[in-house]
């Protein structure tokens, strides 16, 4: 099946997370990704060497892609980069703040150049920020949004989340971007000029918190497994385990209470009639909860839940998530060896993407080289 992106050409000046999630996805979709790394590689080919001696950052997020090598600094290379741009359709990059404006290839000039072109930036904080200049990394803005100060259990202080959520979001919000600019194209035959940053998108993730804080005079409280603004939504204790419940409406409410907790009076108590007065009585509706279900075993409640319809998670480790019956993993061949991914989340037509090898640094070199000799139109 003819991916969506077929002839789309994607030239990338790319490393570590961001950027090379967004093309990643574009690659998937059947765009020709040429990744353009220092020599040596992308750092990120070195964050560890869990799969088969490769990097699980890279390994994940660089499938589909061809690797070409340079040193910017040198005209050859510099020409030959300015070759391959004069015939992409997307550029995107995520170096340093100004680098590529200092060599010739910053988005106002290339679109000058090139009108068709999109132009995609990632930087840690907008242009024009203060704080545009700043090294800015995934954690660090976790910390400077105030993300960690939400996550984390109520005695243990603030926690980074366990995966690199702000490179991750901006790589997707990138690919939407990207997939609007192609669309655009489609209709006016221009290009368009993105810009998009850390920050940005992890502050766009924190406007609830936000919007708390500003309209409602509170800060929402570090949890751990509850939700701050939902209750009952939270882990709860069986006789063999833990499963976190989540109560999404009143009415929800009422018919857990009287078919899973056998509590039909508890539906009507006036401290848990709403779900605010459920949250504003958290301790004791959570007290209630805890109570019921703690005579119950994790498969007896769960099988009560789904009777019922009631949402539910188990608290799974990563081997439960390895083995988990609705995980779907795909082969991607890898220059050491084909791995498993977990896959994309879109199921098109009823079908699964075939995922595109990750290229070893610089293993199309010589073929890229060739194929896009700089002319003086380039230059």
């Amino acid at each position: 099946m003819a991916g969506a992106l077929d002839g789309v050409l994607v030239v990338a000046m790319e490393q570590a997370v961001a950027a090379p999630v967004a093309t990643s996805r574009l690659a998937d979709a059947g765009a020709r990704v040429i990744k353009l790394e220092r020599y040596g590689g992308d750092f990120a080919r070195g964050y560890d060497d869990c799969v088969f001696g490769q990097s699980t950052y890279f390994v994940w997020a660089n499938r589909g892609k061809e690797s070409c090598q340079v040193d910017l600094k040198t005209p050859a290379d510099l020409a030959l980069v300015k070759a391959m741009i004069a015939r992409a359709d997307v550029f995107i990059q995520n170096f340093a703040p100004g680098a590529m404006a200092r060599l010739g290839l910053g988005a106002d000039e290339l679109r000058a150049r090139h009108p068709r072109l999109i132009c995609c930036d990632i930087s840690g904080y907008a242009a024009g920020a203060p704080d545009y200049d700043r090294k800015a990394y995934d954690l660090l803005i976790q910390t400077e949004t105030g993300l960690s100060a939400i996550t984390g259990g109520a005695e243990s202080g603030p926690a980074r989340v366990g995966v690199s959520v702000c490179d991750i979001a901006t790589g997707h919000a990138a690919h939407a971007a990207i997939l609007e600019a192609l669309i655009a194209r489609g209709r006016s035959g221009e290009g368009r000029h993105i810009a998009l940053s850390l920050f940005d998108t992890l502050a766009d993730f924190m406007n609830v918190p936000y919007l708390t804080r500003r309209y409602g005079g509170r800060d929402p409280a570090r949890l751990g497994l509850a939700h701050p603004s939902i209750a009952p939504y939270g882990a709860f204790r069986m006789t063999d385990g833990e499963v976190v419940i989540a109560i999404q409406s009143d009415p929800e409410w009422r018919t857990f209470c009287a078919e899973v907790l056998d509590a039909a009076e508890a539906g009507h108590d006036p401290r848990f009639a709403t779900n605010v007065d459920r949250v504003r009585n958290r301790a004791a509706c959570d007290a209630l909860v805890q109570a019921a279900v703690g005579r119950f075993r994790v498969a007896e409640l769960t099988d009560a839940l789904d009777r019922h319809r009631i949402a539910y998670g188990r608290i799974s480790s990563l081997a439960d998530l390895v083995a988990h019956r609705s995980a779907t993993a795909l082969p991607v061949e890898t220059p050491n060896g084909v791995a498993e991914v977990l896959a994309p989340p879109a199921v098109v037509d009823g079908a699964r993407p075939k995922l595109r090898p990750v290229p070893a640094v610089g293993q199309h070199d010589a073929a890229l080289r060739a194929e896009f000799q700089p002319t003086l139109q380039d230059a």
